[in-house]
Order: C-alpha cells, then structure tokens, then sequence
C-alpha cells in the first residue's frame, strides 16, 4: 500500500542527528509569537469564546476587537518591562485598522512574521494563481508600511494548499511556521529550492489550549512552565526550540494578563538563562541558514 506523503522533508529521529549550539553556546532558543489578528464584521471567519451567533455576530467580533484596542498593548507592556523580545504574526488589514500598533512594534524593533490580509479567510482553499497573488500582496505591503522585508509565514488558521511552500518560497519568503513537527528547524524541499520550517507551536498555544480546550489560564501557565523546562533540559543533549504562541484577545484579558506576566517572568529571570536564547524566529533562520550543510536534514 502507497500512502500519500509530503515528500518534503525525509524522516529524522532528532536523536539521531549533529549537535549545534545557538550563538555564544546557548542551548534553547525561546520565542514569543504574538498573534495580532483582524476580522470581517458579519462575513468570513472569526474566533468565538462560546456557541456562535447568527451574523453578524457582534459578540465575536467585538471580542475579537478587544484584542488590538486592549490587549496587545497590555502585553506590549509586560514584554518591555521583562525586555523581551518578540515577533508578530500580523494580518495586514491591521495597518488600516489600527495603525498606533505598527508604530509600536516597529518603536520596539520587533520581528514582522506575514500573517494574511485577515484572518476571515484561509489561503488553502484557493486556486494557486490567486494564492500566489495574496502571498506577493502581503509581502509588498509590508514592505510598504514597515520597512520591513518579511522573511517568514504563518498563514491565517495555520491553513495551506499542497503548493504552498513551493509558492512562499517563489515568493522570496525564507521560512515557514505552520509544520509542528519538531523541535528543531527542518529544511523542506519546494520546487525552485528549499524553504526552513521554525517550530511554532500548535499545543503551546493560548488558542487551542483555552478556547478549544477548555483549560484554564493556569493550567496553560503550567503548560507553558513545562514545555520550557523539559526543553531546557533537552537541550542539553540537542539545540531546541521553545516558542510560545499567544493572542491578543486571548491572554489580553487582565484575568489571564496576570497568569502571562508570571510565567513570563519566570522564564525571563530564570537561574539557567545563560543557557537561554531569547530570540526571534528570523534570527533563528540566520543561524541555521549558516550552518554547514547536513547538520540539519536536508530534503532529498
């Protein structure tokens, strides 16, 4: 029996494969990925805390709203104060909608991550011609806007065709962050050349923890302690990646902010942290870009 697969990277037991550090020998690379997302009022998709209502759905929405007009400024806040580093995966609809949040991540020097136009569509559900004019649309208007030559891709939803690497990569996008499949960066094969999958995490993620799971702020809290601590200890036998996916409207909430700053604080003051790299995903892909070739895999 054939089953379909991928094919776009080989298989790799990640104990299996050449050891690396992360610059000045650190050992675990720590991530914050915030979400910063923006909805059609009364079309497309939308996040919901409980059993939607027919459109136009206020509630949702507004909810929703919540997140850019609240929360990314509260956890803005709590980033500067522990000074940590972070990266946004942003939908571009925000530059209109709310332009004070661009100003702010662009005063803090953080990371551009393309994010889509808005989170009411998927790209996977479109013909490749017109994925590929989104892809190119978004690049170009953060360019526009930031400055910024985006380098990486979170599509809305973690949603993809079966070309979307191969149309990132066309693109001139360099890495991708919708395959939870390690720990470590993997190299994944496209049909104009390779394109670097960063860890994002899928259960480390306030979104499918809290909304889809039902868990409270404080068992994410421990959630997120855990990750952080079994991957410290992992590494010291192989370089990992730790990301922490977060949403504005989520752990924007002061009930779960509160739950965010402690256990922020906790990784950012932590006894280890010599052995910590507080990073950004496209300085994570800069140090694996560099590396030699085969100490990460490399699609056949």
């Amino acid at each position: 029996m054939l089953v379909p697969h991928h094919n776009r990277y080989p298989f790799s037991a990640i104990n299996r494969r050449p050891d690396f550090s992360w610059p000045e020998g650190k050992r675990l690379a720590v991530y914050i990925g915030l979400n910063i997302e923006h909805f059609a009022f009364g079309s497309g998709l939308s996040h919901s805390l409980s059993t939607p209502l027919p459109p136009p759905d206020q509630r949702a929405f507004a909810w929703c709203e919540y997140g850019s007009r609240v929360g990314v400024w509260r956890i803005l806040d709590v980033l500067d104060k522990l000074g940590l580093p972070a990266s946004h995966l942003i939908n571009t609809d925000i530059f209109d909608f709310a332009p004070e949040i661009l100003k702010a991540i662009k005063a803090r020097g953080d990371e551009i991550i393309g994010h889509g136009r808005t989170n009411a569509e998927r790209q996977g559900a479109m013909f490749e011609q017109d994925e590929a004019r989104l892809l190119a649309e978004v690049r170009k208007t953060i360019l526009q806007r930031s400055g910024q030559v985006v380098r990486g891709w979170m599509g809305p939803w973690m949603s993809h065709s079966m070309r979307t690497p191969d149309l990132l990569q066309e693109a001139g996008f360099k890495f991708l962050m919708d395959w939870p499949a390690d720990d470590q960066p993997v190299w994944m094969k496209t049909r104009g050349g390779r394109i670097l999958s960063v860890p994002y995490p899928f259960e480390i993620n306030d979104s499918p923890q809290m909304l889809v799971r039902h868990h409270t702020p404080q068992e994410f809290e421990q959630m997120v302690t855990d990750q952080f601590e079994e991957t410290l200890e992992q590494s010291e036998h192989q370089p990992l990646v730790c990301g922490i996916a977060l949403h504005t409207m989520i752990v924007g909430q002061p009930y779960r902010l509160r739950v965010l700053r402690r256990m922020l604080r906790y990784i950012a003051e932590h006894p280890k942290r010599d052995q910590i790299w507080f990073t950004r995903p496209g300085q994570i892909y800069d140090h694996c870009a560099a590396l030699p070739d085969g100490v990460l895999p490399l699609p056949a």
